[in-house]
C-alpha cells in the first residue's frame, strides 16, 4: 500500500524509477504542500487510482475521511457538482481548507483503511459509529497447554480471539460450565513437555474438585487437553451437539471399561453441556450460521443492531448508535457500519448476512470481497422480503427501534427538552428552544361561516387550556390571506396589550401566501423578531417568510413529525369548531321559520336547552322560562 499526498501523487502513481525506492519505503505518508500549491493546483494532480481521501479545516483538523474508486473522480466532484442529498454537504464543502490522499492497489485496501482511519479520528462530518459498551473476546493463549479467559482488550500476543461476544452473563456463565465440561485448567502455570517430566509442578485442588484433569502432571496427554480446548471453543459458538456426542462417546467407552466414576463425572458434564443448549432460543428451521442487522433513524441519530445467530440459535445481540447521520441513504450507512464491524480480524464472518436494505452497488462488490477473505470462503449478502429470515430482520429493526427509542428519551430526560425541539431550532436556525409553539388554521367552506383557531404546545405537548378559536369578521368570501392577517394580528395585539408571554415560534397551516401574511401583520405591531414558519400539506414542505426555496426533511426527522402533530392539532381544532358553527346555524334557520320567532329568540333557545333535541323534549311551561317566551309561544314553538 502506497501512502502519498495530493503534491506527489502524480509522481508516486506513476511509480519510483526502476530498482529505486521512494525514501522511508512504500509505507510512508507525505505531508505538506511543497511551492504552496493552492486547493484547485492540488485537484489537478489527483491520481485515478482508488484510494483513500482527507478533508481538513483551516486549522489542519481532518472533518471528513472518504474511499473512492478514482481518487481523482470522487474528490473533484465535491468541487464541480452540486449537492449529492446528505444534509451537511454544503456545510462540509465551505469548511474544505486543505485534502490529503492515500493511494492504494485496490478498493478493497481504500475500504479497510477508511474504516481504520475513521475509527482513529473520528472526523465531524463522517458518520459517527460507536458501540454502547466494549464487548469481550474469549482469548486462547499460544501455549502447549493453552488457557482460556475473557477479555476486552485483544493484543497482537500471538493468541487466539474469538469474538466479540454479546450477551456478558450468558457467556460467563458458559465458560464457567464449560470448564467443567471440558477440564480446562484455570491457573496461570507455564505448563510444557520439559517441565511435566521434571515434574515441578503438583496437583492442585482443582484436580480434587473434578474441574481439572492435571495436565501439569501429565494425568492427561497435552493433545487430549488441546482437544477439549477446541471443543470448548466451538460449543461457545453454538456448536454443543459435537461436544455433547463426543461426551457421550467417551462415558460409554469408560463405562464399558468399568470405570464408571469417571464416566459418572463426564455424565455431569453432558449435563452442563445440555442445559447451555437448552438456554438458547431456536430461531431458525435450518442450522446455519448468519449475523443479522436491523436498522432504526430518527434524525440524525440512528441504532444498528446484530443479531448473531448460530446453529439455528440466537446466541447474542450487539448494538451501535449512530449520529451524524445527516440525509445519507439507508444504504449507505448500512455499509459504513458493515466495513467498521468487519474490517477488525478479530471478528468472526458467518457464511450469510442478512440485511434490512439493499447496499450501494460499488459498496457491494467491495464488501462482499472483504467477507469472502476475512472468511476463506464465500459469504452470502442478502435482503430477505418474506420468509424466516424475513421474520429475522424485522426482529433485527424492531430491537433497534426500541433502542433508538431508549436513547432518545434518555437524552431528553438529560437534557430536559424534548428532541424534536432542539432538531427543530437546528434546522430553522432559531435563537432559542421553541419551547412554546402556536399554530394558527383557517377553516370554511363555500365561504360560510368562515373561522379559525390556534393551538399551543409546550414543550412538545399540547397546552388545551391555551388553545383559541375565532370567527372571521373582518373578510367577505374566501380570502385564506387576509382571514391569516385578521386572526395573527388578533392574537398578538391582545397579548402585547396584556403583557402576556409571546411563544418562540408561529407555525401557519399553508404555504407562502398565508406564511407572508402573518409575517406582514406582524412586522406591523413591532414584532419582528418573531419567529415564523408554515408547513405546506401536500409535501410536508417548511415555508419560511420571504423565501423562495422550502426546506424538505425526512419522513424519520422527530423536528417534522412535531410540526406535523402541532399542525394536524390546529386543523382538527379548526374543523371541529367550524362545523359545531354550521350545525348551530342549520338548527337556527328551523327556528326562524316558525312564526314570531327571529333570530335573537331562536339563539336565546338554544342557549337555553342547547339543542334542537333538547327543545323538542321540553314542556311548554320550560319554554316560558326563557326571556321573551309566553306559554303559547312555547306551544308554537313545539307545534
Amino acid at each position: 500500500m502506497t501512502y502519498i499526498s495530493p503534491m506527489t501523487a502524480r509522481k508516486q502513481a506513476s511509480g519510483p524509477p526502476e530498482g529505486k525506492m521512494p525514501p522511508g519505503g512504500a509505507d510512508r505518508e507525505t505531508h505538506g504542500a511543497p511551492g504552496g500549491l493552492t486547493l484547485p493546483e492540488k485537484l489537478d494532480l489527483l491520481p485515478r487510482e482508488p484510494g483513500v481521501y482527507r478533508f481538513l479545516d483551516d486549522r489542519g483538523k481532518v472533518i471528513y475521511i472518504g474511499k473512492a474508486k478514482s481518487l481523482r473522480n470522487r474528490v473533484r466532484s465535491y468541487f464541480t457538482g452540486g449537492p449529492d442529498g446528505r444534509y451537511q454537504y454544503e456545510l462540509l464543502v465551505s469548511r474544505i481548507h486543505d485534502l490529503e490522499v492515500i493511494v492504494t492497489d485496490t478498493e478493497l485496501e481504500a475500504l479497510i483503511l477508511e474504516a481504520n482511519l475513521i475509527r482513529r479520528h473520528r472526523p465531524r462530518f463522517n458518520v459517527d459509529v460507536r458501540d454502547d459498551r466494549t464487548y469481550p473476546f474469549l482469548k486462547v493463549t499460544r501455549e502447549p497447554c493453552p488457557r482460556v479467559f475473557l477479555t476486552r482488550v485483544p493484543r497482537e500476543d500471538g493468541a487466539a480471539y474469538y469474538g466479540p461476544l454479546s450477551e456478558v452473563t450468558r457467556v460467563k456463565e458458559t465458560l464457567a460450565a464449560l470448564r467443567k465440561a471440558c477440564k480446562v485448567r484455570t491457573c496461570n502455570l507455564k505448563i510444557t513437555q520439559e517441565t511435566i517430566a521434571r515434574k515441578k509442578h503438583k496437583i492442585c485442588l482443582e484436580y480434587h474438585l473434578g474441574n481439572c484433569e492435571a495436565p501439569c502432571v501429565g494425568y492427561v496427554s497435552l493433545e487430549e487437553y488441546n482437544e477439549g480446548i477446541r471443543r470448548l471453543v466451538e460449543t461457545i459458538h453454538d456448536r454443543s451437539s459435537d461436544l455433547i456426542g463426543f461426551l457421550e462417546r467417551r462415558m460409554k467407552s469408560l463405562a464399558a471399561d468399568l470405570k464408571f466414576e469417571e464416566a459418572a463425572r463426564v455424565r455431569d458434564q453432558i449435563a452442563h453441556a445440555r442445559t447451555l443448549s437448552l438456554r438458547q432460543k431456536v430461531l431458525s428451521r435450518d442450522a446455519g450460521d448468519r449475523d443479522v442487522f436491523g436498522f432504526a433513524q430518527e434524525d440524525r441519530e440512528g441504532c444498528v443492531v446484530l443479531l448473531k445467530v448460530r446453529g439455528g440459535r440466537m446466541i447474542g445481540r450487539e448494538h451501535r448508535f449512530l449520529s451524524r447521520l445527516g440525509a445519507r441513504q439507508r444504504g449507505e450507512v448500512l455499509a459504513r457500519v458493515l466495513a467498521d464491524t468487519y474490517v477488525p480480524e478479530t471478528r468472526g464472518v458467518p457464511n450469510q448476512i442478512l440485511l434490512p436494505e439493499a447496499l450501494p452497488e460499488g459498496e457491494r462488490e467491495t464488501l462482499h470481497e472483504l467477507l469472502n477473505r476475512r472468511r476463506g470462503g464465500r459469504v452470502e449478502l442478502r435482503v430477505p422480503r418474506r420468509g424466516d429470515r424475513a421474520k429475522l430482520v424485522e426482529l433485527a429493526c424492531h430491537n433497534a427501534e426500541l433502542l433508538l427509542k431508549e436513547r432518545l428519551l434518555a437524552k431528553e430526560k438529560a437534557e430536559r427538552v424534548p428532541h424534536g425541539l432542539s432538531s427543530l431550532r437546528e434546522h430553522l436556525h432559531l435563537p432559542e428552544l421553541p419551547r412554546v409553539i402556536e399554530c394558527f388554521d383557517n377553516s370554511n367552506l363555500f365561504g360560510t361561516h368562515p373561522v379559525a383557531a390556534m393551538v399551543q404546545f409546550r414543550d412538545a405537548r399540547p397546552a388545551k387550556s391555551q388553545y383559541r378559536h375565532y370567527r372571521i369578521r373582518g373578510v367577505e368570501g374566501i380570502d385564506d390571506f387576509a382571514s391569516m392577517r385578521e386572526v395573527v394580528g388578533r392574537r398578538y395585539r391582545r397579548l402585547l396589550a396584556e403583557g402576556a408571554d409571546l411563544p418562540d415560534l408561529v407555525l401557519i397551516d399553508g404555504g407562502i401566501g398565508q406564511v407572508n401574511a402573518a409575517r406582514k401583520v406582524l412586522d406591523e405591531i413591532g414584532l419582528e423578531r418573531l419567529p415564523v414558519a408554515g408547513l405546506a400539506k401536500r409535501l410536508e414542505e417548511i415555508v419560511l417568510p420571504g423565501s423562495p426555496e422550502t426546506i424538505t426533511l425526512p419522513k424519520t426527522s422527530s423536528a417534522l413529525k412535531l410540526l406535523m402533530r402541532v399542525r394536524d392539532e390546529a386543523h382538527r381544532f379548526a374543523v371541529t369548531y367550524h362545523r359545531k358553527l354550521r350545525s348551530a346555524a342549520q338548527v337556527s334557520s328551523s327556528l326562524v321559520r316558525i312564526p314570531g320567532i327571529g333570530e335573537a329568540k331562536a339563539r336565546a333557545l338554544l342557549r337555553h336547552f342547547g339543542s334542537l333535541a333538547r327543545l323538542k323534549q321540553a314542556s311548554p311551561e320550560q319554554i316560558a322560562e326563557v326571556p321573551g317566551f309566553s306559554a303559547e309561544g312555547g306551544r308554537r314553538v313545539l307545534a
